[in-house]
């Protein structure tokens, strides 16, 4: 909602200030404007009202004689009000369609696929992260014969969510074989957590397959390491890089810190879980409102996506002069895109 205080005539000389600093990270003066299309009154009109929006705290002048750039408070009425909708183009929106469709088919590369590709749509750092889900309980394993040394354990959790890792046996099993384990399986471990999963219920298990007993380790470790990317949190990072072409982040002992706090993935997710809400629409915040001194001058931008008791989020870190309106819809499709990935792919 726009500040009521706000004139028609100052919104409009605010977005332009906004959009040209974003566009070419200059200062932007009251001659700059007067020479657009957008705007019929003089130069002084126009620097007057830009000097009732540096009184109000919406521009800032950094030296003296310079033009305007945006104050933080304009970035959060641009992001709240005066953005406009980002018109992707057909290449676009398939290239997006197209690299979620071929390369995230496994789930333990999502979080490094996600965070490459929010890099690499949005030329900022893009960021992928998966909270802790608790302790997951399996509710149903089903087996899936391959063939004499192979079958595909599928494991089914609260939420429909439905994990499957192929198990690869030391010797030769059949159908039965597999389809005797898992009723065992469905008999001692359903509804048990990775920790109540305990030695002597799988020895029960291995004295109920008898012969065929050494099929239980390879399963166990496909069980325990699916049960684990459940239960973990975990945060990538993809184009760190990327955040030395802006001059936002010349100053080298600020960059120094800002990456120590990108690089250490508890420091990380702590200033995500400080920032983030239970609900899945974007999330933007803005310097100061990034709870952490060091991003004080970065822009945070991400959505959530949840998944039975699973919450991933993909966005972008960056300086808060960034493309809002492209960011926005760009982390908007690649999240849905994700989303209903997960969704089919389960």
């Amino acid at each position: 909602m726009a500040d009521p205080r706000l004139t028609a005539r100052q919104i409009q000389i605010l977005k332009a200030v906004v959009d040209a600093h974003i566009n070419n990270g200059e200062p932007v003066g009251s001659k700059y404007l007067s020479e657009s299309d957008d705007f019929n009154c003089s130069p002084a009109t126009i620097r007057n009202e830009m000097a009732s929006l540096e009184q109000m705290g919406y521009l800032v002048q950094p030296h003296t004689s310079a033009g305007r750039i945006p104050s933080e408070l304009a970035y959060r009425l641009y992001v709240d009000a005066l953005i406009g909708q980002y018109s992707q183009t057909k290449f676009e929106i398939d290239e997006i369609n197209e690299k979620l469709r071929y390369k995230l088919t496994e789930m333990d590369k999502i979080l490094s696929e996600a965070s490459r590709l929010a890099a690499s749509f949005t030329d900022y750092t893009g960021i992928a992260f998966k909270s802790s889900a608790g302790k997951a309980r399996v509710n149903r394993f089903n087996g899936v014969y391959l063939g004499p040394r192979d079958f595909i354990l599928v494991m089914s959790f609260d939420g429909d969510v439905v994990k499957s890792k192929t198990v690869h046996t030391p010797f030769t099993v059949s159908e039965d074989i597999v389809r005797r384990f898992t009723e065992a399986l469905n008999i001692y471990l359903v509804n048990l957590t990775a920790d109540e999963m305990s030695m002597p219920i799988i020895v029960k298990i291995e004295a109920i397959m008898g012969s065929s007993g050494a099929i239980v380790h390879p399963a166990m470790k496909a069980i325990y390491e699916t049960m684990n990317e459940l239960d973990s949190a975990d945060v990538k990072l993809d184009g760190i890089t990327k955040l030395l072409q802006y001059p936002e982040y010349s100053d080298v002992t600020k960059l120094r810190s800002l990456l120590g706090v990108l690089e250490e993935k508890d420091k990380l997710m702590d200033v995500i879980a400080a920032n983030n809400s239970q609900d899945d629409g974007i999330h933007v915040y803005i310097g100061t409102e990034n709870d952490s001194d060091v991003m004080k001058d970065t822009t945070l931008i991400f959505k959530n996506i949840t998944l039975g008791n699973s919450q991933f989020a993909v966005g972008v870190i960056g300086p808060k002069r960034m493309n809002y309106s492209k960011v926005i819809d760009m982390i908007n499709r690649l999240a849905n895109g994700i989303d209903r990935m997960l969704g089919d792919g389960e």
